[in-house]
């Protein structure tokens, strides 16, 4: 996330409308995440880019409005518990959520296995539903997880809408690695991996982020073809090979998909 938000800078920072002070607020909370879960003063000024003066005018603000809790002992900061509104009030009121989730439920309950609702924020791809299937997956992954585009098998879904130049320019921006041996990271082959699943119309991926995890993934878009989202099914590589999931899943995949396209369509 944070490199998401450096890439957006400079254009907030050309911004004459924008309030720089909520931008600021927002980097304080965006500064946690499950390797610093707590944070002192001087480590949230370091982490949110803020002086220690700044940092300790919001964190006082964010305390008493219930964004942040502080140990009384330690004087460290933790998120607390109303952060959450948040991410309820997105999914009570986005409509690719709640258009998607009848659909959802079709597709885990035929294949039994995880399935999962992704959006596209910047170079990331976002978990937004996820309904565990039968089996036990090797990671927890809550809704609200950040993964990168382009080793994920939503990502690639996602990318292959998009025109090749526009597609090459995400990429580009991204922070691309090698995450596991298995993870598909330079330039040509991951344009050649965005080709491919345009022409099939999903995108797989097998240990790309996680070991053991494989995955079918296909896009939703609106009625312009812009990518909306993704979906896909996920499973471990222990129980099915790559070529199983995509016989027996990429077809589920893409029909509910389409089907969550169309009804997005129809609302105008």
């Amino acid at each position: 996330m944070k490199d998401t938000q450096m890439a957006r800078q400079p254009d907030l920072d050309r911004d004459p409308l924008l309030v720089r002070s909520v931008g600021k607020a927002f980097a304080l909370l965006s500064a946690f995440d499950a390797r610093n879960p707590s944070l002192s003063l001087t480590q949230l000024a370091i982490a949110a880019g803020l002086d220690r003066s700044a940092t300790q005018r919001f964190a006082h603000t964010l305390e008493p409005l219930g964004y942040l809790r502080k140990d009384a002992r330690s004087k460290r900061f933790t998120l607390n518990v109303r952060v959450m509104d948040l991410t309820a009030r997105f999914l009570g009121t986005d409509p690719l959520v709640a258009v998607a989730r009848p659909y959802l439920l079709h597709l885990s309950q035929t294949t039994h296995e995880t399935v999962n609702l992704s959006m596209r924020d910047g170079t990331d791809t976002v978990f937004v539903n996820r309904l565990l299937g039968q089996h036990v997956l090797n990671v927890d992954v809550p809704i609200g997880t950040r993964m990168p585009l382009y080793c994920t098998s939503f990502g690639i879904a996602i990318l292959s809408t998009l025109p090749t130049e526009e597609a090459r320019s995400v990429l580009l921006q991204s922070d691309r690695k090698r995450l596991t041996e298995a993870t598909v990271w330079e330039m040509e082959p991951l344009m050649e991996k965005i080709t491919l699943s345009a022409a099939r119309g999903y995108a797989t991926t097998a240990e790309e982020i996680y070991h053991g995890d494989v995955a079918v993934a296909a896009p939703i878009v609106n009625g312009r073809g812009r990518p909306l989202g993704a979906v896909n099914v996920a499973s471990l590589r222990s129980r099915i090979a790559l070529e199983e999931m995509e016989r027996r899943y990429a077809t589920l995949v893409m029909e509910t998909a389409r089907s969550i396209s169309n009804a997005c369509a129809a609302l105008g």
